[in-house]
Parts: structure tokens; sequence; C-alpha cells
């Protein structure tokens, strides 16, 4: 081996104790207490360090950083559940004031809408509140009837906006009368009728443009049909309207023309399969037109036998009904009050006693038989053979409470004179010549 070839082996040292491989010549300064380096310059030594540095640097922050998320997530879905708890709370607070709303409503329906729109359940808006009484979900009829038949301009607002929301498009109407007098029963009130169905069949013409040739036509021709369903379907009338005497009384009503008879033949016949079924219960569409006036306990005198008996009144529709206690189904006696007149009288023995006589008796002094009619105890109707009713209450002001609710109902029925003079107005048209 040459000296050349012993030197550069003698130069080439494995360290491996140290882990270090020193491959050719070193300077002598990089050998400290006997062992031998290689470094990289300065330069490269302290941007490594710096990088380790800010690595760990990192590494810190990042490590804050998740804790503070942790955190934050911990806060947010606290935050998230409180929102849930307070969703909560604001519908169970909705739902307890509509329930409560609902209440007060159906006892008072003006406090009982004014609570549900300051509670924020229903929008004080003509439109919101009629959407809430079409909707009615545990709304008493009558009450909503009540409601709507108010006459300030307010009210009307909202009973227009109600009858908007029907539907009548391409319904005959028998069917649309049914829809809409489902939805609410019609309060008492001649007046209030009278501007309900006035809404009806402006609602019902606008829906269907070529039935008839205006509103008061489809007025008239609505009450008409009402009429007849009560006629047919309710067991104290005997003789029951054919269809001649239905389209007999309806002739010349369509603004002085006549109806097609094919037309009013289909609403007959719709009306006798299917009489109106109105959710309150009434037995027939009279008791939802006419509401009674006035009803209660008061004791009567017979006619033959003049013993007296405690009889329940009621009094509806012109005329003085009394059964023998409030459930029953059949009148034991029917007084029409027509040509009738009511007026105290003074019995020491009878105190709180007013009668019902004959208007014609007061004019001849001569006392003639009252109209009217009564039931036997085998369910027989008979005429009755009063030449005077004698009733008495049990108080004074329970006395001139009747007497003036009687005379009331005797003086006129505004709601019939109405419809005679609407039925008037469009007979009297006649035709267009054009």
């Amino acid at each position: 081996m040459s000296r050349e070839s012993s030197s550069l082996s003698e130069s080439s040292i494995d360290e491996s104790q140290n882990g270090l491989v020193i491959s050719g010549e070193s300077d002598t300064s990089s050998i400290n207490s006997g062992h031998i380096f290689v470094t990289d310059s300065e330069d490269e030594q302290f941007t490594l360090e710096k990088l380790q540095r800010t690595r760990k640097r990192l590494a810190d922050e990042i490590k804050l950083m998740e804790e503070e998320l942790t955190i934050i997530g911990q806060e947010s879905n606290f935050v998230s559940e409180c929102e849930l708890l307070v969703q909560d709370h604001d519908d169970t607070t909705l739902t307890r004031s509509l329930r409560t709303g609902r209440k007060k409503f159906n006892r008072d329906p003006k406090d009982g809408m004014k609570y549900l729109i300051e509670k924020n359940v229903v929008n004080d808006t003509s439109e919101d509140v009629a959407m809430f009484l079409h909707t009615g979900e545990l709304l008493d009829k009558s009450a909503i009837g009540t409601f709507l038949g108010e006459g300030k301009n307010y009210y009307i607002g909202v009973l227009r906006n109600f009858v908007v929301l029907y539907d009548f498009a391409d319904m005959n109407l028998v069917d649309a009368l049914r829809s809409f007098l489902s939805g609410f029963r019609l309060p008492g009130e001649a007046q209030k009728i009278d501007r309900m169905m006035e809404l009806f069949a402006q609602r019902y013409c606008y829906c269907n443009p070529d039935v008839f040739k205006n509103p008061d036509s489809c007025y008239v021709l609505s009450f008409s049909v009402i009429m007849l369903n009560t006629s047919l379907h309710n067991p104290n009338v005997r003789e029951k309207p054919t269809i001649d005497h239905f389209i007999s009384m309806n002739r010349g009503i369509n603004d002085g023309s006549d109806f097609p008879t094919e037309m009013l033949k289909n609403l007959y016949d719709c009306i006798k399969t299917d009489p109106f079924e109105i959710h309150d219960g009434a037995d027939d569409l009279t008791q939802v037109f006419f509401n009674p006036d006035y009803e209660g306990y008061l004791i009567k005198e017979g006619g033959k036998h003049k013993s007296w008996c405690k009889r329940w009144f009621i009094l509806s529709d012109n005329c003085l009904y009394y059964f023998k206690s409030p459930g029953d189904k059949e009148p034991r006696g029917i007084i029409p009050l027509e040509n009738l007149e009511v007026k105290q009288c003074h019995d020491l023995r009878r105190p709180y006693c007013f009668e019902i006589i004959s208007v014609p008796a007061m004019q001849y002094i001569q006392k003639g038989t009252i109209k009217a009619c009564k039931t036997t105890g085998q369910g027989k109707v008979v005429t009755g053979n009063h030449q005077v009713y004698r009733i008495q209450a049990s108080s004074a002001e329970e006395m001139m409470e009747w007497m003036q609710r009687i005379n009331a109902s005797i003086a006129s029925n505004p709601f019939i004179e109405m419809l005679q003079e609407r039925r008037q107005r469009v007979s009297n048209r006649g035709p267009v010549i054009l």
C-alpha cells in the first residue's frame, strides 16, 4: 500500500461510539474533548433554532385556540339551549294565551278578542281577525255571530273580510248557503241578519256573475230557500210546500224576471233530500235565524179548568211557546202573537200577573177566542179555547220584562218587513228594455 492510500485510510475514522462519521480531513478547531464534529454554517444553525422556536410557539397557540374553541362551543350550546327554552316558554305562553282567549271570547266576544290582540295571538287588523274567526277552532258559533253582527265600522270591516274568505264559485245557492251558515250562528236582530245576508248575496254574485241579475235577487231567493228548508223539515208544519208552490212564490224576483224552472227545481230537490245542518245542533233553521227573545218559568191559568200550572215559556219569532219543562222537545201550546196585546192585570190573589188578549176584543169590549193551539196528553194537536191568557211571574221586575219583550215582538217583525221591502224592490223593476 502506498503512503497516500495509507494516509487516506487513516483519515477515514469511524467514531461509532459517538454516532458520527467524519470523512476527509478536518480542522483541528472542530475537535472538542476528544470528539470530532462537523457543523453547518452559523446562519443555518440560527435558522434551524428559529424554526424550532416558531414551531413550538405555533403549537402552543394552536393548543390555546383549541381550548378557546372548546369553551366557545360550550357557551354556544348553552346559548342555544337557552334560546330553545325561551322559545318553548314563548310557545307555551302563546298557547296558554290562545286557550284563555278562546274561553273569554266564547263568554264575551268583544273582551275575548281584545285579550287575544293584547297577547299577540291575533294581529289587530280586520283581515287577521276575520281569518281567526273563519278558522273558528274551538270558538262558539253564536259568539262568532255576535261579534260579526256588531254595527260599528270596525266590526263591519271584519265581517266583509270574513265573507270574502268564502269561495262560492260554481256552487249552487243551497250549497253556498250551507257553507256560509256552517261557520257561525246568525244573531237574532233583524238588522244584523240583513247586513250579513246582503254581504253573502254580494259575494255569491261576485263568485257567480251569471246566475243572478243583481245581489237583491240573490238575497230574496236565499231566504226563500231557507224558509223552504224550515217548511219541509219542521214537524210542526203540516202542509209541506210543493215544487209548484216554490216556483210560484219566486216568480218575478230576478230583477222582474223569472228564474229558470230547472234551477228552482234543483234547489227544491237539494233542500228536500239534504236539509241544512247547523253545527250548534238546532233542530231547524228557524231557531238559527230567530233566537229566542226570552225564556223562563211562568205560571199559566188553564182554559176550561181554571187551575194554575207552572210552565216553561219561550218567546221566539212572534210566537209564545210553553212547555211542561225546559227539556221537552214538543211544546204543550203555541200562541201566535199577531193581533194580540199584553197588559198588566190586577189580582190581589195573583200578584205580578199579566194577560194576553185579542186586539179586536178591546174595540168591542167583547172578548173573542184567541187563535192558538195546544197538545193533549195523548199528543193530539187541538185548537186552543182561551179568550184571554193570564200568566203570573215571580216578581214585578220579571213581569215587566216579559210584558216589554212580548209587546216588542207583537209590535212588528222588522226582518220580515225588510225582506218584503226587498222582494217588492226586485219585483217592481221589471225587465230592462234596450
